[in-house]
């Protein structure tokens, strides 16, 4: 009989070791004190207003895992509120924006909500869900920049530019400009606005809602918005449409995030984004 308990014993750790590591599935989600299973959701914490990190909770801002910081802004609020809708806990990743491909694709965590482009490269790697915010894509310059005045990216020709790293701000729509001076991009968005409050490059290109937020806080900056012109950037609707990334083969999670995703309108979506603008850290 013992013989018998003892391999029924090893039989039944073999099955939580594989269970553990099945991954790809919410049913494999890990379950918090409180019962319930816990999504594990991936960000920077540095790129606001879509996400950063704060002190406090203030807000209702949400513990950063292994941290004593608080995660909060746009991209927060949305996993609070698919988390509370499909019956999770919350917990919050931080990682750099390389890291997040990655992680979600190995399990680390079970997605990313970090203002990810829905672009065909990350579509091999990831699956996404519908987009939960719609961007236009913007420069920002200085005020007495020679730019300042600039109708259209024909306009900015010469100009000495940088934007942040993995992004198709960089990538796709920096190489449209004319002659541009395209200097190496930066590891995250602050990095890049604070080469442009530097002086360091001419104008930055980015997106409506990190533009916006920019402005609050450093209010000798002018954004250049070319949308509706026959002079703006070409970018392809997957390039602009920003969702959430979850691992291949994920179904169970991607369907259940879409079917909270389904409930908002482009009218939620901006609402939500300029309450994260009008709260971010560094406009206080």
């Amino acid at each position: 009989m013992r013989n018998k308990r003892i391999v029924a014993l090893v039989l039944i750790s073999i099955f939580a070791i594989m269970f553990a590591f099945a991954g790809g599935s919410s049913e494999s989600a890990e379950v918090s004190t409180s019962g319930r299973p816990v999504l594990r959701v991936a960000m920077e914490c540095g790129y606001a207003p879509y996400n950063w990190t704060q002190p406090t909770d203030a807000n209702g801002a949400v513990p950063i895992s292994g941290s004593q910081d608080y995660a909060y802004g746009y991209d927060v609020m949305m996993a609070k509120l698919i988390a509370e809708n499909i019956g999770y806990d919350l917990e919050i990743v931080r990682l750099d924006w390389d890291s997040l491909v990655p992680a979600v694709q190995s399990g680390t965590v079970d997605c990313a909500i970090a203002g990810q482009s829905i672009t065909s490269d990350r579509l091999q790697m990831v699956d996404f869900t519908s987009p939960y915010y719609y961007a236009t894509v913007v420069c920002l310059t200085n005020n007495n920049s020679p730019y300042a005045s600039a109708q259209g990216i024909s306009d900015l020709a010469g100009a000495t530019c940088t934007s942040q790293l993995g992004t198709i701000w960089y990538d796709v729509c920096l190489p449209q400009i004319p002659d541009a001076n395209i200097l190496p991009a930066q590891d995250s968005a602050p990095a890049m606005l604070v080469a442009l409050n530097s002086g360091r490059v001419d104008l930055v290109c980015t997106d409506m809602p990190t533009a916006q937020a920019a402005l609050m806080v450093y209010p000798d900056m002018t954004l250049l918005d070319f949308s509706g012109s026959d002079d703006d950037f070409q970018v392809s609707e997957e390039e602009i449409n920003i969702g959430i990334s979850v691992r291949k083969g994920n179904t169970e999670l991607l369907n259940a995030i879409n079917s909270v995703l389904d409930t908002l309108t482009v009218e939620d979506f901006n609402r939500m984004m300029d309450e994260a603008i009008q709260v971010q850290p560094l406009n206080q």
